[in-house]
């Protein structure tokens, strides 16, 4: 249960608390990296004083945060977060919260949360808009099993699904030979989809949990691809409402002894995960982005387009945050790696959907993103482009509406693609960040921080191990 239309307070959280007879808090915050973590606090701790004073906990144990001579920090309960935790035994209402430093009482740079919230903030204070509206698309993998390790002598990993076209042949007493064919996953219906109760039980406990659910399905690949789509909120509240997606569907799956994996690309010669994000700027209660222009968009729109086109690079570094993001990236196959917009062209990585006529439809996906990401800081960086893209009226070009693999091959090198690694991504952020430090947006430590952290924790990490793929490569050399 959660406040759906109207913010609440913190007086009418403890009403909620002895209403629902409520026996815990939990304390929810993100890590810098995108983990939720976590606390909790018998209720009776919870009283009115919290919401402004905060509790105290050890910063310095939390992934890119404080240095452990300045480890202490605070949490501060958001009550417009709060909602009941619908896996626990004993009765447990969660809340999300902020993160700030107990002696000057300022939010903490490296809170993604805080991030987000200033990245709105400076929308506002620019005078362009007063609300930006952000719909993702994350898709996922339901796995029965999963092993994996890595050490000095050995590195595997293996994953099984029911759907799973591999497992055609497998002793199941009875195998009833129901299983999805690689890349056909989208849309046949049980028992070929054989999910549907389990993602009606994810849609439903996000609903109980107060969440817009617009609908969910089972998506292209096989072996358990699924997607659930949440209806369009301002960039906050979707960030927090990502997070709770995920611990919902991560926690039904857990609940019916399976697994879940954001992880963009588990499966090779089949079909990666992305989160095809929609972003639209509002004011006064009225859409910006619809016009009489190319596809019905605005000049604004185009501009907003020519944001994200020109700083497409640097915001994969937070959008596709991971090495197994560019399996997922890569020319010739489903994902969007040009750099370009359509109205229809799916290859391209911003797409003006064309289901409605409404002004209030109008909108722009970009496709690149995908569930791997911080979405505080994903959304963020993505606005943060869309304003810029405004203020300097950047022109997005010409749209790539032809069907890409009937573009002669030197006329498709002149569209410009998205990074191929990880380290690309990340040195485009480096040299491109400008953008979003204005407003204190992103600050330094934030750029620097995160280009530290994935360098050395991730990409060095991949870069001195052995792939199992190159003993099949080279072991006979």
């Amino acid at each position: 249960m959660a406040a759906k239309d109207a913010a609440m307070t913190p007086k009418e959280v403890l009403a909620l608390c002895r209403e629902k007879d409520v026996k815990a808090v939990d304390l929810r915050f993100m890590d810098f990296p995108g983990l939720w973590q976590h606390f909790t606090i018998p209720v009776s701790k919870l009283v009115e004083d919290v919401f402004e004073d905060g509790l105290g906990f050890d910063g310095s144990s939390i992934r890119g945060w404080q240095a452990i001579n300045e480890s202490d920090m605070l949490v501060v309960p958001q009550s417009e977060t709060a909602f009941l935790d619908p896996f626990t035994e004993l009765p447990t209402l969660v809340m999300i919260c902020n993160i700030q430093d107990p002696i000057t009482r300022e939010d903490y740079s490296r809170d993604p949360r805080n991030v987000a919230r200033k990245a709105v903030n400076y929308l506002k204070s620019t005078g362009i808009a007063d609300t930006c509206f952000i719909g993702p698309e994350a898709e996922f993998f339901i796995f029965d099993d999963v092993r994996f390790d890595q050490n000095a002598h050995e590195g595997y990993y293996h994953v099984d699904s029911i759907e799973g076209e591999w497992n055609r042949g497998r002793e199941e007493m009875p195998n009833l030979g129901y299983k999805l064919r690689y890349k056909e996953g989208y849309f046949p219906v049980p028992p070929a989809d054989q999910l549907m109760d389990l993602r009606n039980e994810m849609m439903q406990t996000m609903i109980d949990s107060g969440l817009d659910v617009e609908a969910q399905h089972h998506e292209v690949a096989t072996a358990g691809q699924s997607e659930i789509d949440l209806r369009f909120q301002d960039l906050v509240r979707m960030a927090d409402q990502m997070m709770i997606y995920k611990y919902i569907i991560k926690n039904v799956a857990k609940r019916h002894n399976k697994t879940v994996t954001f992880m963009p690309k588990p499966l090779y010669g089949d079909n990666g995960s992305g989160m095809h994000t929609h972003i639209s700027l509002w004011k006064g209660g009225n859409p910006l982005f619809a016009g009489s222009g190319y596809a019905g968009l605005s000049e604004m729109a185009m501009h907003a387009i020519g944001g994200l086109l020109k700083h497409a690079p640097s915001i994969l570094a937070f959008s596709n945050p991971t090495t197994n993001s560019y399996k997922r990236l890569v020319p010739g196959y489903e994902a969007p790696v040009n750099l370009a917009y359509s109205q229809r062209n799916r290859s391209a990585s911003c797409r003006i959907p064309m289901y409605s006529p409404s002004p209030k439809a109008k909108r722009v996906e970009f496709r690149c993103p995908d569930p791997s990401c911080n979405p505080y800081l994903a959304f963020a960086a993505m606005l943060m482009a869309v304003i810029d893209g405004i203020q300097n009226k950047i022109n997005p070009g010409s749209p790539l509406d032809k069907d890409i693999y009937d573009l002669a091959p030197e006329e498709l090198a002149e569209v410009p693609k998205t990074p191929g690694s990880l380290e690309e991504a990340l040195g485009a952020l480096r040299k491109d960040h400008e953008f979003m430090l204005r407003g204190d947006v992103f600050t330094p430590d934030v750029i620097d921080t995160w280009i530290w952290y994935k360098t050395e924790k991730e990409v060095d990490a991949m870069r001195l191990r052995p792939h199992p793929y190159e003993f099949c490569l080279y072991y006979d050399i």
